[in-house]
């Protein structure tokens, strides 16, 4: 008998429909020489600190660092868990084969090892690794089965980041809230608290900001606006006497230039600009965009949702007129305008920029019975897709040059002569990036023609940086914290970027849950106890987004195979070991953090400093 392991009772189903396993069990599917149990996400979590030694139950300073010798899993403690995990344990005792089922990921593949090491498998394990739920996906999944061997490297990559959040987590946590928490947790983590030192960081700027005036400097010709080319003015003498120099003077046009220029195809979603988008569009969260991207994943319309990369393998591009075949009910009349045969940009289809999974597109299956939410974000993944086929937009851009006196003008126009792939997205912008602005068509002007000008000069004055929202804030954890517009350079820092796509969204829910961050409508505002908590943190390996992105950096370069996980932990340890000794060093005792994030004085006693190190206990 053969036994599969899926992530959720309802992929389960699905798989066991395919593989003719139509008899339903206590907790399995049987049938065809198969059965199909499952688990409910994580069935299994890394040891709590006394289950490696007892003294560790105690929350005590003289205990920290703690680093057990060898980690170990449990079995979570809640009934329906214990149940199902007795079903898949007898299930397994008795297997001739395995089939890891698990969701293709990190994650799905650190679930599923955890399990089959309790239940203590010793059967030859086989992993099916698929981008869709559709029952042709499944069906080539099982024909294309590969040794789980093969995933020993996500594996490594996924237990690293669960163990080294552990140490991380739970060590300095425990340390921070015994100095500074006045018996309150004050949480840290790897990625938490440097996204939260990042809305701190922008909220003291914003705090500190003092506005600066300037002046510009435009005058109306035929009713177009013409800028100076000196641009703003921080000088007003300087900004008045340019204003006088041109007041009763012709308006001389220069020159005239037009070129023709093109907007390629945008680019298919991952996660994070899936997130991003919603969030600018529709005002979702993160979390909420995952969860919705993942029910249509599991509802089978669209493709694998927790991915990180914008292209498709080349292997997809035979599949694409039957997907838009299959999307064709709803958007027939866009599918309709796109020739045959279909584009092949390299912009869309990359194999080398692919690794476990591609980008989200629709699987070809038409939706049916989608909620709004629903609706709304696979409309969005459809139209991106449906655009990759489309021909470039092509515009004419126009640049007037022209001068007044000795100062001289510039306007700068652009006007759609072939709206090319823009046609699927009438009256909405197209990316999330777009200003979503009209195009600035010109009246056609002669070199050499002058004329009555009109010229005004404003005082304005500087802003201060915005308040993040979650698009924002995603785009800055994507890119190790760096503010980055150009496609390809965000793409190269997506290797130092702060978490995974698929935890980004639950890293802000958690800074929010946990009283430090709240939301202000779009915005993403740090609160007192949120600003204190960064405040105190003196060590920046804890709240810099680069040096986190580099830890991150390491991660994937283990699950590439291209470093040592044991060498990844000796590393973790040292630097743990570093920032407790330090943290402890640098303790101020005037200083705690109280609920609401207010500074107070705690009730802490100072131990006989020895060796140079301060060792202090907390009276709970």
């Amino acid at each position: 008998m053969t036994v599969c392991i899926a992530e959720k009772p309802s992929v389960a189903g699905d798989i066991a429909k395919v593989l003719g396993a139509n008899n339903r069990k206590d907790g399995y599917y049987e049938g065809n020489g198969y059965q199909v149990t499952w688990t409910f996400g994580h069935l299994c979590c890394l040891k709590s600190p006394e289950e490696y030694n007892g003294d560790w139950k105690k929350w005590s300073l003289t205990s920290l660092p703690m680093i057990p010798d060898r980690f170990g899993i449990n079995l979570i403690s809640e009934s329906g868990i214990k149940k199902q995990f007795g079903v898949i344990k007898k299930l397994l005792s008795k297997a001739d084969a395995i089939v890891n089922c698990g969701d293709a990921g990190q994650e799905g593949e650190l679930i599923q090892r955890w399990v089959m090491q309790l239940a203590e498998v010793r059967c030859p394990v086989k992993r099916l690794w698929i981008s869709s739920l559709t029952e042709e996906s499944i069906r080539e999944g099982f024909r294309h089965l590969k040794d789980q061997r093969q995933y020993d490297n996500l594996y490594y990559a996924g237990l690293a980041r669960a163990t080294g959040d552990w140490l991380l987590g739970l060590n300095l946590t425990r340390l921070y809230s015994l100095l500074y928490g006045h018996d309150k947790v004050l949480s840290i983590g790897r990625v938490q608290t440097p996204t939260l030192a990042m809305l701190v960081n922008r909220k003291k700027k914003i705090d500190t900001f003092k506005p600066e005036p300037y002046w510009q400097l435009t005058t109306d010709y035929k009713g177009v606006t013409f800028s100076s080319e000196e641009g703003n003015y921080t000088d007003k003498a300087k900004a008045e006497q340019a204003l006088q120099d041109i007041l009763g003077k012709e308006f001389f046009i220069d020159s005239t230039e037009t070129k023709a220029g093109k907007e390629s195809i945008p680019q298919q979603y991952d996660l994070t600009s899936l997130q991003v988008e919603c969030n600018r569009r529709f005002g979702y969260s993160a979390e909420t965009t995952l969860d919705t991207v993942q029910s249509l994943y599991e509802k089978k319309v669209t493709t694998y949702p927790r991915v990180d990369t914008r292209y498709l393998s080349d292997d997809i591009y035979p599949k694409c007129p039957d997907i838009l075949k299959g999307i064709s009910g709803t958007y027939g009349e866009l599918t309709s305008m796109i020739s045959r045969p279909l584009r092949k940009s390299k912009k869309i289809f990359d194999s080398t920029k692919v690794t476990d999974h591609h980008a989200i597109i629709p699987t070809g299956k038409e939706p049916h019975g989608l909620t709004e939410k629903e609706g709304r974000v696979f409309d969005l993944i459809a139209k991106r897709f449906i655009s990759a086929f489309c021909e470039d937009c092509t515009f004419l851009s126009t640049v007037i040059s022209a001068h007044s006196g000795s100062i001289k003008f510039k306007v700068t126009g652009k006007e759609i002569t072939d709206a090319g792939w823009r046609v699927v997205y009438r009256g909405m912008a197209a990316d999330e990036e777009e200003k979503d602005e009209k195009d600035n068509v010109l009246p056609h002007f002669t070199r050499g023609e002058r004329g009555e000008h009109h010229p005004s000069l404003q005082e304005k004055w500087t802003k201060p940086p915005v308040p993040y929202t979650e698009a924002t804030l995603l785009r800055a954890m994507e890119t190790a914290g760096k503010f980055v517009e150009d496609e390809e350079l965000r793409a190269a820092l997506k290797q130092n970027g702060i978490g995974r796509p698929s935890s980004r969204a639950g890293i802000i829910e958690t800074i929010i849950k946990r009283g430090y961050v709240r939301r202000q409508q779009k915005q993403l505002l740090p609160t007192d106890m949120g600003m204190s908590l960064i405040d105190i943190i003196k060590t920046d390996l804890l709240k810099s987004p680069e040096l986190t992105g580099i830890w991150e950096k390491k991660l994937r370069e283990i699950e590439d195979g291209h470093y040592n996980p044991a060498l990844f932990m000796e590393e973790l340890k040292h630097q743990l070991r570093e920032i407790t000794d330090n943290v402890r060093d640098n303790f101020i005792p005037s200083v705690t953090i109280t609920a609401t994030g207010n500074y107070s004085t705690p009730n802490v006693r100072r131990s006989t400093r020895t060796s140079g190190k301060g060792r202090y206990r907390k009276k709970r």
